[in-house]
């Protein structure tokens, strides 16, 4: 059997799929939004999007003012076609095409964003990776956000299985290495006039 290639695949929903033609299209990212109003997040925090594609969380930062955004996806055509849509404004932004699993940088982010990435990662080895990275690059006084399915929502996404989360598994995933702040469950309604069911968590950086 053919060993399952990640890259390749978002590569080809990317090339092959328009923006509002996928189940995560969200033109006002409304919860991402209130996590970064409700933590006063300044306009020159460091910001990084992890798994963020061509998703509208970079323009509604953008609109804000905020002035030191990075965008990280798996896919070099997702990110080809927010630079498109964005035009001129692209060249505010920092484009990185990279698996978060083996993502290096000298930078320290003051804004860690994750919707609907870290839940692909189905496994331990990929988790701690992941959990690693977050540790090196988050600042010491840092916000991180995740948005993940629920337990009540999808098993796949785009063909993919996901992992599940609850505000408690969550909280038991990153303990140890961060502090949560506060969890919602969110209903994000897809363009397919279906609903997906997501759990997004807040976290500090636990001193250790």
């Amino acid at each position: 059997m053919e060993e399952f290639n990640k890259k390749n695949h978002w590569e080809n929903i990317y090339q092959t799929k328009e923006l509002k033609d996928v189940s995560w299209y969200q033109p006002v990212p409304t919860s991402s939004m209130e996590f970064v109003k409700e933590h006063n997040i300044p306009l020159t925090a460091k910001i990084i999007d992890i798994g963020g594609g061509d998703s509208f969380f970079v323009d509604h930062l953008l609109a804000l003012g905020y002035e030191n955004i990075s965008v990280l996806d798996i896919s070099f055509s997702a990110l080809e076609k927010a630079k498109i849509r964005l035009g001129e404004k692209a060249s505010k932004v920092k484009w990185i095409v990279s698996d978060i699993t083996t993502f290096e940088t000298d930078e320290k982010y003051d804004f860690w964003h994750d919707r609907a990435a870290f839940h692909f990662l189905t496994n331990d080895e990929e988790i701690e990776k992941y959990k690693t990275k977050l540790t090196r690059f988050i600042s010491d006084n840092g916000i991180v956000v995740i948005g993940t399915f629920s337990t009540e929502g999808p098993i796949k996404c785009s063909g993919i299985e996901i992992k599940q989360y609850s505000e408690e598994l969550m909280e038991t995933c990153f303990s140890g290495i961060l502090n949560k702040i506060e969890c919602k469950i969110v209903d994000h309604s897809t363009p397919f006039n279906t609903v997906q069911n997501f759990v997004f968590c807040s976290f500090t950086k636990r001193n250790l």
